[in-house]
């Protein structure tokens, strides 16, 4: 009689109903992480330290004696970066500022520091760094080994902003997890009122942990359970 019972209650589950229950109770807990940007950027800070790592290595910690206090030192360089960060501007944008300030601060004194950081020759480099200054033409090797600089340049900021990236939505994925199974656990508390038995519990428990990894893919997989469900029946007819 038990297998009959169960068998009633599996046949009577709505299996794409679920899934999108499921799936909104994930995009709830990915919403209640995003908010935690409101507390000193939360999560957003995750994956910054790796940004910072790379254009530490170009832009000197304190402008040349010959430059005042500016936008080119590293600490506000660092916090444009980070308002942008968090801002979530696209990633393309954020590596073009970075690039355009590691640039602005290429000079003939910190020239041998980006050669070591691109593995370029520091002469050459320090003599491109000045000539940028004077507005003098550039020599053909000079010419080549700036658009190295540039290539090189862009390749590790790229390797620094993208790793940053995958930190980011990495912890705000696993940050989420825990989230989802709080919010289950309340929901079925809601409902019930009576306190939770163990097997509700469990079912929360597994709804929260598949909420996260099924937020952005549930209209997917409840289209494929409905288009499944209507060939089954044909297939009955």
């Amino acid at each position: 009689m038990l297998d009959a019972v169960a068998a009633n209650a599996v046949s009577n589950l709505d299996l794409s109903k679920v899934v999108l229950a499921i799936g909104s109770l994930g995009t709830a807990a990915y919403g209640v992480v995003d908010a935690t940007k409101g507390l000193g950027g939360g999560i957003s800070n995750r994956g910054f330290g790796d940004i910072r790592k790379v254009v530490s290595q170009f832009i000197p910690a304190s402008p040349g004696d010959n430059q005042p206090a500016s936008a080119l030192a590293l600490p506000s360089a660092l916090a444009t970066l980070r308002a942008n960060w968090l801002n979530g501007t696209a990633l393309a944008d954020q590596k073009s500022i970075a690039k355009a300030l590691i640039k602005l601060n290429l000079t003939k004194a910190n020239a041998p520091t980006m050669a070591a950081a691109t593995g370029l020759d520091a002469a050459v480099l320090t003599s491109i760094a000045g000539k940028l200054t004077t507005g003098e033409t550039l020599t053909p090797v000079e010419t080549d080994i700036y658009g190295r600089f540039d290539l090189l340049l862009t390749a590790i900021l790229d390797q620094g902003y993208q790793r940053g990236d995958q930190r980011y939505r990495g912890s705000a994925k696993l940050l989420a997890v825990p989230i989802a199974v709080v919010l289950a656990l309340l929901g079925v508390w809601a409902i019930d009122g009576n306190g939770l038995t163990r097997m509700e519990a469990l079912r929360a428990l597994l709804a929260g942990l598949l909420a996260t990894p099924l937020a952005p893919i549930a209209k997917d997989v409840s289209s494929a359970i409905q288009a499944g469900a209507k060939v089954a029946q044909s297939w009955r007819k």
